[in-house]
């Protein structure tokens, strides 16, 4: 199993980035998968925050649209959604023993890191390099 990270979804729907397509390619390809695989909530209230800003696109989606978009994923019978359980804050506090310099802008990326050790969870499908601050987290690439 694997989860997801938001610019795979930004990526997907904002058809002036050049990884459109192959992030595109990937999500139609999910429900096809035998293997599971994982959102949170952390990552589509970012995505919807991101994807509905009209300073980061010049043609932001609407709110129904965003929603739209996650809902379709989310109905995809091999996703999982994945969200903190009662071991949320021991998982915290060993995780942030393993991670030096942690704070800032890294927090969003450690509470999803966070949240996939809680859930047994290795790999995540990410652009974003900051993921390999975390020891027990592998960035799984985009096949080209």
């Amino acid at each position: 199993m694997f989860l997801i990270d938001t610019n795979i979804l930004l990526h997907a729907v904002n058809r002036e980035s050049a990884d459109s397509q192959k992030t595109s390619a990937f999500l139609r390809a999910l429900p096809k998968q035998s293997e599971c695989w994982g959102l949170s909530w952390n990552v589509l209230y970012e995505f919807m925050r991101v994807a509905t800003h009209p300073r980061v696109f010049s043609a932001p989606l609407t709110q129904p649209q965003a929603w739209q978009f996650i809902s379709a994923l989310l109905n995809c019978p091999n996703c999982m959604l994945v969200s903190e359980t009662g071991l949320h804050a021991e998982t915290l506090a060993e995780c942030a023993e393993k991670t030096p310099r942690l704070g800032g802008n890294i927090l969003h990326d450690f509470h999803t890191a966070v949240l996939m050790r809680e859930h047994g969870i290795t790999e995540i499908v990410t652009f974003d390099q900051d993921f390999r601050a975390f020891p027990w987290i592998t960035i799984k690439e985009l096949d080209t």
